[in-house]
């Protein structure tokens, strides 16, 4: 009787491995699906803002300040769209942290620059200044611990 469970088990683990390894590379199969879809995206945005740009620069010669803006929110979403791109290449968690770091530092910028400027709105513009400074600060203490860390070493 004690043979029996023995097999059994030994079945058990084989079939539980081999389903396991089986969704592994389902997985990584739909990873690599993924990113493939987010460069094609990408490459999309690019080319998106290098027409915007080129066709308000033809179209008035020196931009105004609204074009301007519209070009900067378009560049700074472009900027995030690679930051995610970057970030599902990365196997090291602390630079995968410090990435989404700086994706929610560039968000937070954008927001604001799409803020109106509106004396309602005040608050609103202090609290986000203030958490994209934090935002800013753990960037660059993190940037710093790791240059220091590795010169240590």
């Amino acid at each position: 009787m004690n043979d029996t469970t023995k097999s059994t088990s030994k079945v058990t683990t084989t079939w539980e491995s081999n389903i396991e390894e089986l969704m592994q590379g389902g997985i990584q199969i739909l990873r690599l699906f993924f990113i493939a879809i987010m460069i094609a995206y990408l490459f999309s945005c690019l080319i998106g803002l290098s027409t915007k740009l080129i066709d308000l620069t033809l179209l008035h010669g020196a931009l105004n300040f609204l074009s301007m803006k519209n070009i900067l929110t378009d560049a700074l979403f472009t900027l995030i769209v690679l930051a995610i791109v970057r970030t599902l290449f990365i196997k090291n968690g602390y630079l995968y942290a410090l990435t989404l770091l700086e994706i929610g530092f560039v968000v937070i910028i954008r927001k604001l620059i799409l803020l109106e400027v509106d004396p309602s709105e005040t608050w609103l513009t202090l609290i986000l200044g203030g958490i994209s400074a934090l935002f800013f600060t753990l960037i660059m203490f993190a940037h710093f611990s790791k240059f220091r860390n590795n010169t240590v070493i």
